[in-house]
């Protein structure tokens, strides 16, 4: 099946016309799986355009291109017709510079952002690292300025800030999208973690429970698009809801920019970058329904099916 002669031409016809392949679960707009997310996420900061194959929607390809890559896993990319690699040595390219390189971009000067970090975060901070000798603090700003905290190690290219005692580690992408931000660590309610608060960031995707959203499509207001698999909408679904689609994007696409939109997904990561995306495209009231179909059938509806 996979090894077939016209398998192979359809493959090396589609790495060989476009400079940049991305075999990935899902598409770029809407990652499947979290490898796939940060290999996106790292081509998004350096180049506009490039090719995405969804290998769940094609189990030729998903078959397929482990054979023809001899790779077992995905994303798999491919730049100018050669194989790469999959996310642990795109994320070591992109660290040294490499990746860049690959890609006929220039890094340029990297620009040093200014951050605050309270007392009461770098205290946290310097704790999470008493125990890690040499490890370095990262910091991370999506393109659709999600922050991540983490520990590990320096790229060459990285850009490194002090900021009350501590080194914050960020890349070159992420250091465009940081000035001005401040890193507090707050308790409320019993709760406690990292505020973060990014002047640069867009209008945030509002988050609504599943009975907030139920109140809204009672009441005749907005669509629920579900950007889940076929799969799993054969598996379980709301009464009401989308299945996103092309037809379904093409009538996103024709609505007004005010109109109320709301996705959901299985637990609420994947709709919430879908929100995102079209949050980014000019549409101003976005919802992601936290929690997704698994806290709808939780607390609302006991006769959708849990997976």
């Amino acid at each position: 099946m996979s090894n077939t002669p016209e398998f192979k031409a359809r493959i090396d016809t589609l790495v060989g016309g476009n400079q940049v392949v991305l075999f990935m679960k899902g598409n770029r707009r809407m990652p499947q799986c979290g490898f796939s997310a940060k290999v996106v996420g790292m081509l998004d900061g350096i180049i506009d355009t490039y090719q995405t194959v969804d290998v769940l929607s094609d189990h030729e390809v998903r078959g397929g291109m482990k054979e023809y890559s001899d790779w077992p896993t995905f994303p798999q990319l491919y730049i100018d017709g050669e194989f790469v690699g999959g996310c642990d040595i795109i994320t070591d390219m992109h660290g040294s510079g490499e990746l860049h390189k690959a890609l006929g971009v220039d890094l340029g000067e990297a620009s040093t952002p200014t951050i605050t970090v309270t007392d009461s975060a770098a205290e946290q901070f310097l704790a999470a690292l008493a125990d890690q000798p040499g490890a370095s603090l990262r910091f991370q700003v999506s393109p659709t300025f999600q922050h991540g905290l983490d520990i590990g190690p320096k790229g060459a290219i990285d850009v490194v800030v002090a900021c009350n005692g501590v080194e914050l580690v960020l890349d070159r992408a992420s250091a465009g999208r940081a000035d001005g931000i401040v890193i507090d660590f707050v308790t409320e309610g019993g709760n406690a973690g990292f505020k973060i608060d990014n002047p640069n960031a867009p209008v945030a995707v509002r988050q609504l429970g599943p009975a907030e959203a139920k109140a809204l499509l009672d009441g005749g207001g907005g669509a629920l698009i579900d950007v889940r698999t076929p799969q799993e909408w054969q598996t379980a679904h709301i009464e009401g809801a989308r299945l996103m689609d092309a037809e379904v994007e093409a009538w996103i696409q024709a609505q007004p920019k005010h109109a109320l939109l709301m996705f959901l997904c299985h637990h609420g990561n994947r709709s919430n970058q879908a929100a995102e995306h079209f949050l980014q495209q000019g549409y101003t009231n976005v919802v992601n329904v936290a929690g997704g179909i698994d806290a709808w059938a939780l607390t609302l509806d006991s006769s959708v099916p849990r997976y």
